[in-house]
C-alpha cells in the first residue's frame, strides 16, 4: 500500500469518526485508532505488520456499537408495519462509503424533494468521499416518495437513501 493511500485512509477514518479501523490484505495488515481520551486528543497511529495469510479486505469501525443496535431495533419496528406499503418502491442505494448531502453546495436549492418526478440520469444528490463529490444519479424514472437519510449525514454502501414509485 502506497504512503499517499495510507494518508488518504487515515483522514477518511478521521472525519467518519470511527475509533478504530482494521485494514488486511494480502501481505499487510493495517490498524487506525483516532479519538479522544480524558479530553485530551489520542494521536492517530498506524501498526503495518506482515500478514499471515492471504485475506479479503476488511474494514471494521467499532464507533459505538451500542448506538448501532439501539437505533437498528426501533427501525425496523417501524418498518414492519409500513413493509408492505414499501414493497412497491424502488429503492435508491449509496453506491460507496462517504457524506450524503442533498445540496451541490450550502447555498444552493437541493437537487429533489419528496413529490418531484425523475427520470434516469438525474441527479438525486452528492456523496463526498475522501475530499471528492461524486454526483449520485437515478437509474430509475419515477416520483419521489421518501428521502431516507438526512443532509450532511455519513452513509454507508448500499444503505438506502431514496424510496422512488416507478408508477
Amino acid at each position: 500500500m502506497k504512503l499517499k493511500e495510507i494518508q488518504n485512509l487515515i483522514k477518511f477514518v478521521a472525519k467518519s469518526g470511527a475509533s478504530e479501523v482494521k485494514l488486511e490484505m494480502d501481505d499487510v495488515k493495517i490498524t487506525i485508532k483516532t479519538g479522544t481520551e480524558d479530553g485530551k486528543d489520542k494521536t492517530t497511529y498506524i501498526q503495518q505488520v506482515p500478514a499471515m495469510a492471504a485475506q479479503p479486505q476488511q474494514v471494521a469501525p467499532s464507533a459505538a456499537p451500542q448506538q448501532t443496535e439501539a437505533s437498528a431495533a426501533p427501525a425496523s419496528e417501524s418498518k414492519e408495519p409500513a413493509g408492505d406499503d414499501d414493497s412497491k418502491y424502488i429503492t435508491v442505494k449509496s453506491p460507496i462509503i462517504g457524506t450524503f448531502y442533498r445540496k451541490p453546495s450550502p447555498d444552493k436549492p437541493v437537487f429533489i424533494e419528496v413529490g418531484d418526478t425523475i427520470k434516469e440520469g438525474d441527479v438525486l444528490c452528492v456523496i463526498e468521499a475522501m475530499k471528492l463529490f461524486n454526483e449520485i444519479e437515478s437509474e430509475v424514472s419515477g416520483k419521489i416518495v421518501k428521502v431516507l437519510v438526512d443532509d450532511s449525514s455519513p452513509v454507508e454502501f448500499d444503505q438506502p437513501l431514496f424510496l422512488v414509485d416507478p408508477s
